[in-house]
């Protein structure tokens, strides 16, 4: 397929690993691997994409489990691309490519309110758009005005927030379009305090987490009204394991992987954690992490 594309600025790779592209160092291989230049380059391999190719969306690889059996169509990172960030008064636009922590900490530098919670999501700025991630009660929808999505045919369409259905860590995006960028409106602040704000949260969760270990961030949703990690460790389920996947003693709702863990051995913890928490606790905990690919 590689020698069907023309025009293309970004790097095309066959067969790529992407154990090498996750947070929990797990996952198969993908059949087609692009990193576009940026968001035209991405406009260009797409229109020159068979309509019926399957497409996964790929930031750092937080808040995602590829099966062991990989992905059978292309995969398209923007991890290290389409990174660009602008401020304009309390309006802060970014590209799908940013960071996380990049959009708090540049909206603080600019004494702007409101972003600092991103700082502690471990992913970029479109995994966050693309899953209303949040924490410490904020979510990222709740600061959204507008944002830019690609279509298959790969056309750049500007939309409002409205356009959108979103609800807790889920966003419904129009049939076959996928973020390009968003902006956010933040509040007027100051930027010392919103510094320290930001270095707080980071080491609430540092010290709450286990940053230092592959994982993939939360791995159930909170019920309403409750925390999965609550019921997880209520159930005397910290330390659990399969194979060389464990349910981590610092954080109750974070599966690690020690080094040797496959995906199926996650996939295995995870729903043995949740047939546990159901027939002790009656709640049935759904999970936040998407799970996808092949079995091998």
């Amino acid at each position: 397929m590689v020698s069907m594309f023309t025009d293309l600025q970004g790097e095309l790779k066959i067969n790529e690993p992407l154990s090498q592209h996750t947070s929990w160092r797990v996952g198969g291989i993908a059949q087609r691997f692009y990193q576009p230049k940026d968001k035209n380059d991405l406009a260009t391999f797409l229109r020159q994409l068979p309509a019926n190719e399957p497409l996964l969306w790929l930031g750092l690889g937080s808040n995602l489990l590829i099966r062991d059996g990989g992905f059978s169509g292309t995969v398209i990172s923007t991890a290290g691309t389409m990174q660009t960030l602008d401020i304009d008064g309390q309006r802060v636009t970014a590209e799908v490519g940013v960071y996380c922590s990049k959009v708090a900490k540049q909206s603080a530098k600019q004494g702007l309110s409101g972003a600092a919670f991103l700082a502690g999501i471990p992913g970029t700025f479109g995994g966050a758009l693309a899953m209303n991630a949040g924490a410490h009660g904020w979510e990222t929808w709740q600061l959204v005005k507008e944002a830019t999505t690609v279509t298959r045919q790969g056309e750049l369409k500007k939309r409002p927030a409205t356009d959108f259905n979103v609800a807790y860590r889920h966003v419904e995006l129009p049939e076959k379009e996928w973020f390009v960028s968003a902006t956010l409106e933040l509040q007027v602040g100051d930027a010392e305090a919103e510094t320290t704000l930001i270095k707080q949260l980071l080491k609430k969760r540092n010290d709450s987490q286990p940053t230092n270990q592959p994982c993939a961030g939360s791995v159930f949703r909170n019920p309403q009204g409750d925390y999965a990690g609550r019921l997880i460790e209520q159930c005397g389920l910290k330390g659990l394991r399969v194979g060389g996947a464990s349910v981590s003693p610092k954080h109750a709702n974070f599966i690690v992987n020690d080094g040797a863990a496959s995906a199926a051995d996650i996939e295995g913890l995870i729903n043995l954690v949740r047939q546990r928490v159901e027939a002790e606790t009656k709640v049935r905990l759904i999970p936040e992490v998407h799970i996808i690919g092949e079995h091998a």
